[in-house]
């Protein structure tokens, strides 16, 4: 990893990811989106066939091909998804918003319902690897808001078939629907519907540079959770923290992907150079090599600060997706950041915790994006429809700092509203 010192660096420049740039895949995703939207499945087939070298003749999954997923599933994974789904249910319906009323001023009362969305679609690679995962952290915060269709979508094994753990996965979460297709045009069909999949109200799960193009593009039609790219983590630490378990998160991180960044803040410069030995000499050993290597060679950086002030004002300037922080006093450095999008508290806490079965959700907002968007929750499929409850003697009241208001901005009836209604 490269090892910079914080006084010599641009620091908008050095921070900088890897970015999917969707502009230069744009004209292509639109293309796809219009055909997809004139001539639905037999588009969707043609398509699959085309990326994805597979000829589909039904895109839906089957409740005998769900069957036979489970029954092929290995145990140990079963009950390992069975387990997680159950922390992830936890924690998500903590997140529940609640109806509430409050009196404003005698005679006018007004308050906040909530209510789920109808229909949620929920994205799930099937490219470098398979993320059953990513099916439990989508589908289970939709069940749980109370959305009444939940539909999935990934692309197909050159067999035709969608892997065990995938159909597993989603069965255990709850998923209504699961369709054999992927990319750019599975975004489309959930955006406008199809013969097979039907349209949904909001569209939620990573993908690649076709996929964020094409749910950036949809944008409006339906809705989407938050511009996603490349994963990334950023450590806070001091000369506290153990070295080794430092390089294991930033090799877990760069195995994700060679676009994914790698960052440590650290104010010691032996902690610094210690967890750069740990990552040279753990990633001699990595399974995915080639793609740590890569990835570390794009976006790894450790940036040495000459306080640890700087190193948090390094760690908010950056807004990671995935914020570690291992410090002599973790809660006081807690209180000082404000950009993450989700934090991980203390030396057993690896960002792979979140990855799978803490509870918390591992779809999260990436380049810079926490400095504006939650991650995924489960108020990201919930609406909040405000209410208002108001007497005669109320609105009387209310008219005295309305009536002006409307008048002046031009909007008499408006102001009529209140007076037909005051002198009846």
């Amino acid at each position: 990893m490269e090892i910079l010192k914080y006084s010599e660096i641009d620091l908008v420049e050095t921070i900088k990811r890897s970015e999917q740039d969707v502009n230069n895949v744009l004209d292509t995703v639109s293309e796809i989106l219009n055909n997809v939207k004139k001539n639905g499945d037999a588009t969707l087939k043609s398509y699959t066939e085309k990326f994805d070298g597979v000829l589909i003749d039904d895109l839906k999954v089957t409740d005998d091909e769900i069957k036979e997923a489970y029954d092929s599933l290995d145990e140990t994974l079963l009950i390992a998804l069975k387990q997680a789904a159950a922390n992830i249910e936890k924690f998500h319906k903590k997140q529940i918003p609640k109806d509430w009323e409050m009196e404003v001023n005698p005679g006018i009362k007004a308050g906040q319902i909530v209510r789920a969305i109808n229909s949620a679609g929920c994205y799930i690679p099937g490219g470098r690897a398979a993320y059953p995962s990513s099916i439990l952290m989508t589908v289970i915060p939709a069940k749980i808001a109370g959305v009444d269709k939940v539909v999935c979508v990934t692309p197909p094994q050159k067999d035709g078939k969608i892997l065990d753990a995938i159909l597993v996965a989603a069965d255990i979460a709850g998923a209504d629907e699961i369709y054999k297709v992927g990319g750019a045009q599975a975004i489309a069909a959930l955006a406008y519907g199809t013969e097979s999949v039907p349209k949904v109200e909001k569209i939620v799960g990573p993908g690649n540079i076709f996929v964020t193009a094409a749910k950036k593009l949809v944008y409006g039609q339906v809705d989407i959770e938050f511009p996603a790219g490349p994963s990334e983590v950023l450590i806070l630490a001091d000369e506290s923290a153990e070295p080794e378990f430092l390089a294991t998160d930033i090799l877990a991180q760069a195995e994700h992907d060679p676009n994914a960044s790698c960052f440590l803040v650290t104010d010691s410069q032996d902690l610094a150079e210690k967890t750069n030995e740990f990552v040279l000499k753990l990633t001699e050993i990595a399974p995915r090599r080639e793609i740590i290597e890569e990835s570390l060679s794009k976006s790894g950086k450790i940036i040495i600060t000459d306080t640890f002030d700087e190193a948090v004002y390094v760690t908010n300037e950056y807004a990671p997706e995935h914020l570690i922080i291992t410090t002599k006093d973790d809660d006081k450095t807690l209180g000082k950041i404000k950009n993450a999008g989700s934090i991980f508290l203390g030396a057993y806490s690896p960002v792979a915790a979140g990855d799978y079965g803490s509870g918390t959700n591992h779809v999260l907002p990436t380049g810079g994006g926490a400095k504006m968007y939650s991650g995924l929750s489960t108020e990201s499929f919930i609406k909040k429809p405000t209410v208002q409850r108001i007497t005669k003697e109320g609105l009387a009241e209310l008219a005295k700092t309305s009536v002006p208001i409307a008048e002046y901005e031009g909007f008499f009836a408006h102001s009529n509203s209140f007076k037909r209604r005051l002198e009846k």
